[in-house]
């Protein structure tokens, strides 16, 4: 199978997401939702149209010409092991281990089993040659690599039983936003997205904020406002209301706007309707805190013209399709295989 047959398919799957229908993309959402209800149609719509942004022709082509890619290699099986925390996020995978020349065997979360599974019945119809390389199992044993994506101690549990092998195994990582007191509205407003898009669940939602000042909460939560639709989803609603009980019980100093709070902390993991923050004075003295956490920070959202390396506000959950999890290449990986 060529590589070129390859990218064709994964162009072809590009143009289906951006001409399906808005009555099968609503019947496809709602079984996700029903499965869970995390998965509303507003975070299945914008996870879809990531994927649309992935598939981009001038995307592929500017990606798959960094890598010695070939038309025929010596193909091995790769077991992935999928989160679902949002919805398709173990698309990337299943798209490079393909692209890549390798096949697929991969296990489903069964948090995402309805988006995937359909993502997955799509390629193999544009590309029947697909349906040879992939292959969806509960059981992923004696593979010749192992991607894998999880908490903590998942990790551990993946170490254990995949280390021997060649391996990615991605643990509990987060993304953070560094406000210099420069910000506009915008910027804020923005920020917004970064901290609400997907409820939050995302290792590329900011789960907290580096301020220089306490004068910049109050700003803050008065721009994100627009956001309080979140409040009427009930399982957020319901984690505002138990970690505001548990501050409230334990007297513990926090700011509140009625779907979001913001307590000052040393962690980087917020809970689910909490922010945290942390302040900072001095520039060196931040960047020797980031350093500190680098390996589990996923991004840094800020002005990029002011911070280097910093995306954009706002963009935190519109990767590029070179934009590795971890930051650990995964077709670089896939390419030295055997």
């Amino acid at each position: 199978m060529t590589l070129q047959k390859r990218l064709e398919a994964f162009v072809k799957l590009g143009e289906l997401i951006q001409n399906l229908s808005n009555d099968k993309k609503e019947a496809l959402f709602d079984r996700a939702a029903q499965k869970n209800s995390w998965f509303t149609q507003g975070n299945c719509e914008e996870a879809l149209s990531g994927i649309a942004h992935l598939l981009n022709p001038e995307n592929l082509k500017t990606w798959v010409s960094k890598y010695p890619l070939e038309n025929d290699r010596n193909t091995l099986k790769v077991g992935i092991l999928m989160a679902g925390n949002i919805p398709m996020v173990g698309f990337h995978d299943l798209m490079t281990v393909l692209v890549s020349g390798h096949e697929a065997h991969v296990k489903l979360s069964s948090a995402d089993q309805v988006l995937m599974t359909w993502l997955i019945e799509q390629i193999i119809a544009i590309e029947p040659e697909f349906g040879n390389r992939i292959q969806v199992a509960e059981m992923l044993k004696a593979k010749d690599a192992y991607i894998a994506t999880g908490s903590d101690n998942s990790a551990r549990y993946f170490n254990y039983y995949f280390g021997k092998y060649p391996s990615i195994i991605r643990q509990n990582r987060t993304s953070v936003a560094i406000l210099d007191g420069e910000e506009s509205e915008d910027d804020l407003r923005n920020l917004g997205k970064d901290i609400f898009q997907y409820f939050g669940l995302g290792c590329r939602n900011v789960s907290k904020i580096f301020v220089k000042e306490k004068t910049q909460l109050q700003q803050l939560l008065a721009v994100l406002e627009e956001y309080k639709e979140v409040a009427e989803h009930h399982k957020y609603h319901n984690n505002y209301e138990y970690n505001k009980s548990i501050y409230l019980v334990n007297s513990e100093p926090h700011l509140d706007n009625g779907f979001l709070i913001l307590k000052e902390s040393l962690d980087l993991v917020s809970p689910i309707a909490v922010l945290y923050y942390e302040l900072y004075e001095e520039e060196e003295l931040l960047r020797n805190r980031l350093d500190e956490l680098k390996d589990k920070i996923q991004c840094i959202v800020s002005d990029p013209q002011r911070r280097e390396g910093a995306i954009h506000f706002g963009a935190a959950q519109s990767p590029d399709v070179w934009d590795y999890a971890d930051g650990v290449d995964t077709m670089k990986f896939l390419m030295g295989l055997g």
